[in-house]
């Protein structure tokens, strides 16, 4: 079943068990998913839909920090429902010697010799980490790989 799919039958059960909250965070996930193939009148993968709830993640997690920020509690609560309802459909994460095996295959793979090197390693472990890892501490690990 493709991630979608898993998606909308989420979203049959929560519309049949009265789970309206959850409806509704499932519902912002699909008008998400059918904005962009709308947008790009395309069919969008598996690696597509993770890269939309990313996006959604890191939207829901500034606002967390906003609200809370302004004494707004109540409207945290709502963003954190949402992040743990969305977090249900994000890949398994990796392991930090995962990733850190990762990044040495792809350093030794493509030839980087120093920082200018950057973009070329990142270029190769993105479609293997992504939704699996944090992007900006994978970053951070590669400069310091390759600076030495």
């Amino acid at each position: 079943m493709s991630l979608k799919q898993k998606i909308v039958e989420d979203m049959k059960a929560a519309m049949r068990s009265g789970d309206s909250r959850r409806r509704d965070a499932i519902r912002l996930l699909q008008a998400n998913i059918k904005q962009r193939e709308v947008d790009a009148r395309v069919e969008l993968s598996d690696a597509d839909v993770v890269v939309i709830i990313e996006k959604m993640l890191k939207q829901r997690k500034d606002s967390i920090t906003q609200f809370e920020a302004a004494k707004r509690e109540d409207l945290a609560e709502i963003e954190k429902y949402e992040v743990g309802v969305l977090t249900t459909y994000m890949p398994q994460a990796m392991t930090a010697e995962e990733v850190g095996a990762i990044v040495i295959a792809a350093i030794s793979s493509s030839g980087a010799t120093g920082p200018q090197d950057m973009g070329k390693v990142m270029a190769i472990i993105k479609p293997k980490l992504a939704g699996r890892a944090d992007m900006g501490k994978v970053s951070a690990l590669v400069k310091t790989k390759i600076s030495g």
